[in-house]
């Protein structure tokens, strides 16, 4: 995938809130299949492809098959606020902890979340690799794995501390992601992820 080559630069963030910035996001005409979301201040719009989604459906089908199809909460692309200037993110994957809800406002807590899966994009993976990566430590996120079809390889890292992830683990597609050590319990299959 490749970022929409109008990225749009938020002037004058300080006035607008996150909610004011998303409430004029979905003004706008975001062409159908694009991601939005908000990186320390910029708005990325990013096009989904199959082998995103295919990664993505992987993901969820191992989270359902450990946990359940109704006794746990996790979702795609649903904006969650993280820690840092302005970062509206909307996860490719993030399960919530068991027994959370979303406030009044139907929004979810970064507190609450236990488990990102972020799959790459050409256009996005520095913020993947960077600042997002930064959030989610920040937010004390026990788990974010990255799946990097360009590499063929997923990134794994846990135990955040102090604003970042002190443990770091690289699994070649076709090798099984265990996690069986983190808050999850599960594996993670990669065979049939594919590769760009």
């Amino acid at each position: 995938m490749t970022l929409v080559d109008d990225r749009i630069a938020m002037a004058e963030v300080d006035h607008l809130s996150l909610d004011e910035w998303f409430e004029r996001l979905e003004r706008m005409p975001v062409p159908e299949g694009f991601r939005v979301e908000i990186v320390e201040g910029s708005v990325y719009m990013t096009p989904q492809r199959g082998i995103h989604f295919d990664i993505i459906q992987e993901i969820l089908w191992a989270l359902e098959d450990h946990f359940g199809r109704r006794r746990a909460k996790w979702y795609s692309d649903v904006r969650i606020d993280f820690p840092g200037q302005d970062n509206g993110f909307c996860p490719d994957v993030v399960k919530m902890r068991e027994g959370t809800s979303a406030d009044e406002a139907g929004q979810w807590r970064h507190e609450d979340v236990e488990f990102v899966a972020e799959v790459i994009s050409r256009g996005t993976a520095r913020n993947d690799y960077g600042p997002k990566k930064i959030a989610y430590a920040k937010a004390e996120v026990p788990v974010y794995l990255i799946a990097d079809p360009y590499q063929g390889k997923c990134h794994v890292y846990t135990d955040p501390k102090d604003g970042d992830y002190t443990t770091e683990t690289t699994i070649t597609f076709g090798t099984d992601v265990d996690l069986t050590h983190t808050p999850l319990g599960l594996t993670i299959k990669t065979a049939d992820f594919p590769r760009d």
